[in-house]
């Protein structure tokens, strides 16, 4: 192939667009893709003034554009080119980047233009400005929405801070009351509690069940009263943080009889308590109050929600790494959808009907369990019994 059949074809293959014209403007030539930029036919152009492929203002000054530069030698609209509009056929404008060659060719001067297409360019540049105009609005919303966020979050801080002082001057005043009330209340009740063990006394001789039957009532009125105190003065302390346990090397053996032996006291009628231990151990490293607390708290359950003619087993175990306490009794039961909620405070299973009680006693067994890193843990079937666990990792 010679060497103008190979520039033709290169010509003719190029991706943009080659037109040529003459020293006056006119159109000599173009390639195809000059042709289907502008969209034109080959011989729509030819023959006519460049300027009919401009828009204005460009279109009005072309020939003075072409005229300076032919007379001063400016070479502004030659080189590597500038940005410029181009005007199709059917009305519509396009943005190309347009560089111009000055040839000598045959006696004579011709102007080479080449045009790279940049709509592709453009309407991705328009994209990105669009783009980048609504992430700015995005920020400028979220920065709107954190600022609003921070002062709605200062404000509630201020809020929560004076609902704290609030809060700490009402936890102090319930304090003060609980405690005031547990020592005021003690007193006349041990007063009540004397004066029914002498009036039982001294009405011994008259063996008159009435009289029996009305200071057991008060007997029984004190005890709950006392329990209630206990309980509401126990938590408090819980509340107040003011629990810490002592943990000391104790009989557990011992400390369990006892409080059968107590318990045994306030037991209903023909209801009996079974204390067994196993293990060949009875030391253990506890709590000894906060444990025995535990203990007549769940005893005291076993009594109240049993029957009287019924047992209670209470069983203590040491092995090589746990120390466990059982209390099962063969009572009321507790209902399977109150089970959950059974270490809530002031919470009462609904089958507890008339039956006294606070609703405390479970909760602060809990609490003090874990004050001494144990478990408490319970199986119950409705109208059949109640066994509770507590276990706790010996230590030494």
């Amino acid at each position: 192939m010679d060497g103008g059949k190979l520039l033709k074809a290169i010509i003719e293959t190029a991706i943009d667009g080659i037109l040529t014209i003459d020293d006056r403007g006119i159109v000599e030539s173009l390639n195809p893709a000059a042709l289907k930029l502008f969209g034109y036919a080959a011989e729509e152009v030819i023959g006519n003034n460049i300027s009919m492929l401009m828009p204005e203002p460009d279109r009005s000054g072309h020939d003075g554009y072409l005229h300076r530069y032919q007379s001063t030698g400016e070479k502004r609209i030659i080189g590597k080119g500038r940005e410029v509009k181009g005007l199709r056929k059917d009305g519509t404008t396009f943005p190309f980047r347009l560089a111009v060659s000055e040839v000598h060719y045959d006696h004579r001067t011709i102007y080479t233009g080449f045009i790279h297409d940049l709509s592709k360019e453009k309407e991705a540049e328009q994209r990105l400005k669009e783009h980048a105009a609504e992430l700015e609005n995005l920020v400028n919303d979220r920065t709107k929405s954190l600022k609003e966020l921070v002062q709605a979050l200062s404000m509630a801080k201020e809020e929560v801070s004076i609902s704290l002082v609030k809060e700490k001057e009402l936890n102090q005043l319930k304090s003060r009351f609980v405690s005031m009330a547990s020592h005021e209340f003690r007193t006349p009740l041990s007063s009540i509690q004397l004066s029914s063990v002498l009036i039982e006394k001294y009405a011994a001789p008259y063996d008159n069940d009435n009289i029996r039957k009305h200071v057991s009532k008060i007997k029984n009125a004190v005890g709950n009263l006392t329990t209630i105190l206990n309980d509401f003065l126990s938590l408090e302390r819980l509340e107040a943080g003011n629990v810490e346990p002592s943990f000391q090397l104790f009989d557990l053996v011992k400390l369990s009889e006892e409080i059968t032996e107590e318990m045994q006291m306030i037991a209903k009628e023909e209801q009996n308590i079974i204390y067994q231990h196993t293990g060949l151990e009875s030391m253990v490293y506890l709590d000894q109050n906060l444990l025995k607390n535990c203990m007549i708290n769940l005893i005291s359950n076993a009594i109240k929600y049993s029957g009287e003619h019924t047992f209670i087993e209470f069983n203590t175990e040491i092995t090589d790494n746990q120390c466990i306490v059982t209390i099962n009794d063969n009572g009321i039961g507790i209902p399977e959808l109150d089970q959950k909620e059974l270490f809530q405070p002031f919470f009462r299973a609904n089958n507890t009907g008339n039956i006294p009680g606070t609703g405390l006693g479970l909760n602060i067994v809990l609490r003090y369990a874990t004050l001494m890193k144990g478990f408490v843990g319970f199986t119950s079937t409705l109208n059949k019994g109640t066994k509770f666990t507590l276990s706790f990792n010996k230590q030494n």
